[in-house]
């Protein structure tokens, strides 16, 4: 072998001895984050379970209560006029409204067909309009204005229509008039309507304060990061469990607090 192949030789060998295998790399997979129900009453989505988030059973109940409160200010409410209200907000507000939200953007992410719950807000709305219609053969023509006007409530709040769709449209649309329709129904006097009405505007304002962050942070948020530092030194972290403990809290509260009161006013009329 001559000199000048075995220096070749050599330079290829050393530098083939120089080559290192990669470093093994030190970032760590990351899992994605458990998905956060969409609402606290929300169950997992499939089958049966989507039409039971669909329906927002405990603020369906909370609106509903407004029912039996417009009902209570009467001296003697009619038991078919009030169970023909439960039955017409029902329609509209649990059906109805929530199945035309669902359809702009799947808040709830349900895998409810979209002309099924088309045809679900359609139908609800339809039908509580019946109800309205039959009602005024009883307590007169004057009622068909109220029953037209929640009808484009629901359809205004369900497809967000400024500015029905804001919390004061949403005070209005689903504590103030259940309360003056079903007021109006029974005959109950204006002034005690009136400020019964304002109480479940008040009402509706305070769940929206409450529920509007709670909702962020279960469907949109991503990641929560922070701490609080105390004058003692002392820190506390911020995660999503805790910002949405304390307001989630008081709804759950809330809500069977307020049919517990109109159940009982109203039992108090009949009883």
């Amino acid at each position: 072998m001559s000199l000048g192949g075995g220096t070749v030789m050599s330079a290829t060998k050393s530098a083939r001895s120089e080559r290192r295998p990669p470093a093994p790399s030190t970032t760590k997979s990351v899992a994605a984050p458990p998905r956060t129900p969409s609402a606290f009453y929300a169950l997992e989505p499939s089958g049966w379970r989507d039409y039971w988030t669909l329906l927002h059973p405990p603020y369906t109940a909370w609106h509903l209560s407004y029912v039996l409160l417009g009902a209570a200010l009467a001296p003697a409410p009619d038991p078919r006029i009030v169970l023909g209200a439960l039955l017409a907000f029902g329609l509209a507000v649990g059906i109805s409204a929530h199945a035309f939200d669902e359809l702009r953007g799947r808040p709830l992410g349900t895998r409810i067909p979209t002309p099924l719950l088309t045809a679900l807000g359609a139908t609800g709305l339809a039908l509580a309009a019946a109800f309205g219609i039959a009602a005024s053969t009883v307590v007169g023509s004057g009622f068909l204005a109220l029953v037209l006007l929640g009808v484009l409530l629901v359809a205004a709040y369900g497809f967000e229509i400024a500015p029905f769709h804001s919390d004061l449209g949403f005070a209005l649309a689903w504590g103030a008039f259940p309360v003056v329709a079903t007021a109006y129904a029974v005959g109950a006097p204006p002034l005690s309507t009136g400020l019964a009405a304002l109480g479940a505007v008040l009402l509706s304002l305070a769940q929206r304060r409450l529920s509007t962050p709670v909702r962020a942070l279960r469907r949109r948020a991503v990641a929560v990061t922070g701490q609080v530092s105390y004058r003692d030194g002392s820190t506390q972290p911020i995660d999503a469990p805790g910002l949405i403990a304390v307001p989630e809290g008081a709804l759950r509260l809330l809500w069977p607090a307020a049919v517990l009161m109109s159940v009982g006013v109203l039992g108090a009329r009949w009883l």
